[in-house]
Order: structure tokens, then C-alpha cells, then sequence
């Protein structure tokens, strides 16, 4: 009999710092909530609490909005629709949906379907992170990855209809919606002429401006070896977002093994090129969203050729021999801080 351990961890990347001077007198307004399948925390820090929980309220509105659109774990959405209608008829969306789905594609042609928004069946099929998880057999895998290949979803712009072109493919937006959600708070609170604000979408970390003391916002990197908090570098950063994926964050253990949720699109298996975390750090959280787990499939060697080929992007990745390897970009806000991980570059 096998004996099987399942563990979630909804908050996937960090300990933060974030501490104020104390010469300022801004309030920090804060709000969580579970949203997303995650825990979502906005933290403002302003003078007028009035302005910052006006900004927050009309977050949280919004992130409902983008839930009720894109979830797959609803009674109804739009991209449930898509799924439901898929080989059969084209689904109208909103365009916030379009966008999403739009973006979801790019990132699978861009990673050569290393990120494939088309996942899903193989999704369901694993249960991770939820208590039917299982290994499925081979045969089971096998059946489902032709219904897997981001190209067969066909947007129409002048319309915004949407259709998938084979009965039983379905789109999965867990990689990317998250970030979405997160670069429209901090649209918000930019609106609300809101200029320090921390962000955290179950780990998607978004920053607005500096801490209200000038400095930067320093992120600890978890570490993915050991338990939840405790974490082996500190990054520094001033208005960017951060995203890690790690298989840490959501996994099972069937027979001393090890199975995380995310997923090869090419194998139908959890990933396993030797990248054991994968932190994105950007200027928009889709980006960085779609990136990690892009980065997280393709391994160390070609995850790295894709980042340094974008613009303003810069990662951090660490692999099973607790290597850190980081882009050139990091090189002045980076500094790890357990002696048991090497920086290798």
C-alpha cells in the first residue's frame, strides 16, 4: 500500500521586509482575502486611510471580476464556457478575458510550449493540490496529450470569440490570471494616486513605488528545500514584481517520491530538468507569471537563453544541487544569505 502525503502551500515565495522609517507617519491600511485559489494581501501605506481603503475596495471588486471570468474551479465562467464548447462552437468573451487568453498564447509560442495555457486535462487528471491527487498510469497520460497544443486555440480580434478546435481540450489560466490580477491592483491603486503599496497574490509579489522611507523592498527567496518562511537570498527591489515557481508550492508524496504540480506539456509529467525554484523579476506580473513557470519546464540551460532574451527581464534560478544562478541584472541587489547555497555564476 502506498502512503501518500499532501501538502499545499497557497503562499508560495516569500518573507518580506518591509518595516517603515520611523519618522514617517503614513498608516498602513492592509486587506487579505482568499481569492484565486490563493491568499491575496494588499498592503498601502498612505496618510489618508480613507483614500487607501477606497483604493482597496475597488481591488478586491476587481479581482472577483477577473475570478468570476477566468476560474476554472467555478459553477460558470467564461473560459468554463470556452472548455465546455470546445470542438463544437466559439465562445464570446469580455476583454479582459481575451487579453488574458491572448497573452497565454504568446507565452506558450514563446517558450516553444514550455507554458501551454492548453494544460488542463493533464491538470485535472494529476489532482494536484487537491485531495483526489493521484499518479496516473502511463496509458492515461498518453491519451490526453494530443488534446494538449496552445495552437489549436484561435482568437478572433474583431469579435473576441474564442474556440478551441478539439472536444476534450481545455484551457487552464492558473499560470497567468494571477498576475493579471495583480498588475490591475496596482493599476488601481495608481489611479488612486496611491505611491507605496506591497502586493502579495500567494506569492506573486508586486511592489509600488520604494517603502515609505526611500528604501527598497527587500524579498526573501524561499527556500525550496525547506519549510515555508525560511529562505536562502534577499533581493531588493523598487517597483517590479516578483514570481517564483517551485515544487514546493503544491505537491504530493507517493512512495518517497515527490510529485509537484507543475507540469511538462510535453511529457504529461512534473517537470523535472533539474530547476528545483524559478523567480521572475519584472515590470508586469503576467509576464513574470507566464515567465517562471516557462523558465521552471525548460531547465536551466534554456530557461536562461529565453530570459536573456527579452528586455527588463531578470531571474533567479535554483537548481537541485542548490546552485543560484542569477542574471546580470541582479547582480547589485542579490545577496544570498545560507552558506549552504552557492551562487554559481
Amino acid at each position: 500500500m502506498s502512503k501518500r502525503v499532501l501538502m499545499v502551500f497557497l503562499i508560495l515565495l516569500v518573507l518580506t521586509f518591509s518595516g517603515c522609517s520611523k519618522e514617517k507617519t503614513s498608516e498602513v491600511i492592509s486587506e487579505t482575502i482568499y481569492a484565486l485559489g490563493t491568499v491575496i494581501d494588499i498592503q498601502i501605506y498612505d496618510e489618508n486611510v480613507d483614500k487607501a481603503k477606497k483604493a482597496i475596495q475597488e481591488s478586491i471588486e476587481r479581482i472577483t471580476e477577473i475570478e468570476n471570468k477566468m476560474s476554472v474551479n467555478k459553477d460558470i465562467s467564461e473560459v468554463i464556457l470556452i472548455n465546455e464548447n470546445a470542438g463544437e462552437n466559439p465562445v464570446q468573451v469580455s476583454e479582459d478575458t481575451f487579453y488574458v487568453l491572448k497573452k497565454a498564447k504568446e507565452y506558450s509560442k514563446l517558450s516553444n510550449g514550455a507554458f501551454d495555457l492548453t494544460i488542463e486535462p493533464i491538470v485535472k487528471l494529476w489532482g494536484i493540490g487537491t485531495e483526489d491527487a493521484r499518479v496516473p498510469e502511463k496509458e492515461e497520460i498518453t491519451s490526453l496529450l494530443n488534446l494538449v497544443n496552445y495552437e489549436d486555440l484561435k482568437l478572433d480580434e474583431s469579435t473576441n470569440k474564442v474556440q478551441l478546435n478539439k472536444k476534450g481540450q481545455a484551457i487552464d489560466l492558473g499560470g497567468i490570471a494571477k498576475g493579471y490580477a495583480g498588475d490591475e491592483i496596482k493599476r488601481i491603486l495608481l489611479e488612486n494616486d496611491i505611491n507605496t503599496a506591497f502586493i502579495n497574490l500567494g506569492g506573486n509579489v508586486v511592489t509600488l513605488g520604494t517603502k515609505v522611507d526611500g528604501s527598497s523592498w527587500r524579498i526573501g527567496i524561499q527556500n525550496p528545500l525547506g519549510d515555508r518562511g525560511n529562505y536562502i537570498a534577499v533581493l531588493e527591489v523598487v517597483d517590479k514584481t516578483v514570481v517564483t515557481s517551485g515544487n514546493y508550492e503544491r505537491y504530493f508524496i507517493e512512495d518517497g517520491k515527490r510529485y509537484h504540480h507543475i507540469i511538462n506539456p510535453k511529457t504529461g509529467y512534473p517537470a523535472e530538468e533539474g530547476i528545483i525554484s524559478s523567480t521572475i523579476v519584472t515590470d508586469k506580473s503576467i509576464d513574470a507569471d507566464a515567465l517562471s513557470t516557462s523558465v521552471y519546464v525548460l531547465g536551466l540551460e534554456k530557461g536562461m537563453e529565453l530570459i536573456e532574451s527579452l528586455d527588463n527581464v531578470d531571474a533567479v534560478i535554483i537548481t537541485e544541487d542548490k546552485n543560484v544562478y542569477i542574471t546580470e541584472g541582479l547582480k547589485e541587489t542579490f545577496n544570498i544569505v545560507d552558506d549552504s547555497f552557492i551562487l554559481a555564476n
